[in-house]
């Protein structure tokens, strides 16, 4: 639909709406006098009555006054805060039905920033999970204190508000029960709870994660210095009342920032990490260690990679981003050679470990940036078959998609978590290649969130 370019709603007009489809930060999409308005917690098919919230250049956001007409998706949010904690976005829309409006978000992705035809894109259904609740491995929550009491949670949506969150449906019930027992712990021996206003205060954060497959936990006390009162008698506490934890540790971040960790970390008790298992590989999996949040959706997602690669034992194999060497180490068994970089030269020596451990010996990884290190490999005469991306959500960015294009690799197999910078990296792409097929999952459900694995083919005459 073509849209005007300045926006006439005034603020807090309030006007009757129809939701067209769902937009990538799953916020319902509409348009009044060809002007587009978005709508947090709307749903496609509905007749609505919203009030602006704010007036943008090309764009207006509103809410909810009244709903005329219900989505027959709409359900019930099974959690008592979905609406002011804003870390699920879709749980008011029928599980099936999330499936579906993730693949329109792929496709609308495209539509927006390529100039390929969608129709004739091969866009399969979205893979889904059994049981979509509860499988998040990791939580990682703020503290606060209020009267007194220890609360940890998330910042509510567009406030500075913590809202306690005791029992989240999408975390695994293991981190629920762990995190609710260090808050009273931490209650009860009055540790100082860090004030984020005055910057006073020690602990910050608790992370918790657990093994899905090994039942060992992990939990990492951020504090804002490096003293921490009593940590002898917490360690003792835990260990106590929560058999399972394997893993308990410190890591001091003294900085005024939103990143979670800070550069030190200390053991407090037991052992320096825990134990995963993905299929037949076992990971170890230290405080800082990046590992997918969804180990039942990680399986799927690297076997698409596998079935994508369609490997026959001859091929070299790139793993860009390949952190510890998870996607490499899932394809080293059906390829000739797979070689793997990364920027964190500690993901690094742990994909060495990993590959060692499994008596994987077909493998080499070496720190660094992809665009920096396979031109190297290439001018020596080794070039890949193969090259697979997993990047970050700010997609694969210039210099690198040069270096694919200049390489000209047979197949290129894309593993994206943002559909924007998915279709945009994609355009850029199909200089040299087509897109043969996409397959859209679910790693993240309840929210807007979805990945997608494209595989790309060097086109004939290249």
């Amino acid at each position: 639909m073509q849209t005007d370019q300045n926006i006439k709603i005034q603020l807090n007009q309030t006007f009757p709406l129809t939701i067209k489809r769902l937009g990538i930060n799953g916020e319902g999409v509409g348009y009044f006098k060809k002007q587009v308005v978005f709508v947090p917690g709307a749903l496609p098919g509905e007749e609505i009555v919203v009030e602006a919230t704010q007036i943008n250049p090309k764009f207006a956001e509103a809410k909810i006054k009244k709903i005329r007409i219900k989505s027959s998706h709409r359900v019930q949010p099974p959690c008592p805060i979905y609406e002011q904690c804003g870390g699920c976005q879709l749980q008011h829309l029928h599980y099936d039905q999330q499936l579906k409006e993730k693949r329109d978000i792929v496709v609308q992705s495209l539509e927006r920033h390529t100039k390929l035809v969608t129709d004739r894109l091969d866009i399969r259904e979205t893979i889904g999970m059994e049981d979509p609740w509860g499988y998040r491995n990791k939580s990682s929550f703020q503290v606060g204190q209020r009267d007194g009491k220890v609360l940890a949670g998330l910042y509510g949506l567009n406030s500075h508000q913590l809202i306690n969150i005791d029992q989240c449906a999408v975390q695994h019930s293991s981190t629920n029960e762990t995190t609710l027992k260090v808050k009273q712990i931490l209650e009860e021996l009055r540790i100082p709870i860090y004030n984020e206003k005055s910057r006073k205060g020690i602990v910050r954060t608790i992370v918790t994660r657990v093994g899905v497959q090994t039942g060992e936990i992990q939990i990492v006390l951020i504090t804002a210095q490096q003293e921490l009162p009593k940590k002898e008698l917490i360690a003792e506490e835990i260990q106590k009342r929560l058999p399972n934890v394997t893993s308990i540790a410190q890591n001091i971040n003294e900085q005024k920032t939103s990143l979670i960790f800070g550069e030190k970390t200390v053991s407090l008790a037991g052992e320096d990490y825990i134990q995963e298992t993905l299929g037949d590989l076992q990971f170890e999996l230290s405080a800082r260690t990046f590992f997918q949040l969804n180990p039942v959706q990680t399986i799927k997602l690297y076997d698409e990679v596998k079935k994508a690669a369609a490997l026959t034992g001859t091929e070299k194999v790139v793993d860009a981003y390949c952190g510890v060497g998870t996607i490499g180490l899932w394809l080293a068994g059906q390829a000739a050679e797979v070689r793997g970089m990364d920027v964190i030269p500690e993901s690094i020596e742990d994909a060495k470990k990993n590959a060692k451990r499994h008596g994987i010996t077909n493998t080499k990884y070496v720190p660094g940036k992809v665009e920096d290190v396979l031109p190297k490999w290439i001018k020596k005469g080794w070039k890949p078959d193969i090259i697979v991306v997993d990047p970050p959500r700010t997609g694969l960015g210039g210099q690198l998609i040069q270096t694919i294009l200049q390489a000209e690799v047979q197949k290129l197999i894309y593993v994206s978590c943002n559909p924007s910078t998915l279709a945009k990296d994609i355009q850029a792409l199909s200089l040299k290649y087509d897109v043969k097929y996409m397959q859209p999952l679910d790693m993240f459900p309840q929210t807007a969130q979805v990945e997608c694995i494209s595989q790309l083919i060097l086109k004939e005459g290249n």
